[in-house]
């Protein structure tokens, strides 16, 4: 059932999923892939990262209704070891490069902006 709602889903996707998957597909975002409505046990998440265990979910007006069905959710995937990072739609289509490096801090894997020089005469053993 999962896999038939999987597609179902990606063949209509909203707005702000399509943004996203414009930006995260084909290993654009630093070499990962994602892959999109990825059916996971009872559950089909917007993205996942399946090397690295993360879950990004993109969350339309109707989430704010469902916040203790989307919790238990979250817990059943954190439980079996995801790490599930959720955006608002207005977040992806309105401010797509703080989303981008909000999903690479999740990843673990932001260049900080200015890298620390080594020390004067090298690394010391």
């Amino acid at each position: 059932m999962a896999d038939q709602q999987a597609r179902s889903l990606r063949r209509n996707p909203t707005d702000a999923e399509k943004k996203l998957w414009s930006l995260l597909r084909r290993k654009q975002l630093s070499g990962y892939r994602f892959r999109r409505q990825v059916p996971i046990g009872p559950y089909v998440v917007d993205f996942a990262c399946l090397a690295e265990h993360l879950v990004i979910e993109v969350d339309g007006g109707q989430h704010a209704l469902s916040v203790e069905r989307d919790n238990k959710r979250t817990a059943w995937l954190e439980a079996r070891g995801y790490k599930v990072v959720r955006f608002w739609n207005n977040e992806v289509l309105g401010n797509s490069d703080g989303v981008l490096q909000s999903i690479l801090r999740a990843l673990g894997d932001e260049t900080p902006p200015h890298p620390i020089p080594p020390p004067p005469g090298g690394r010391e053993s």
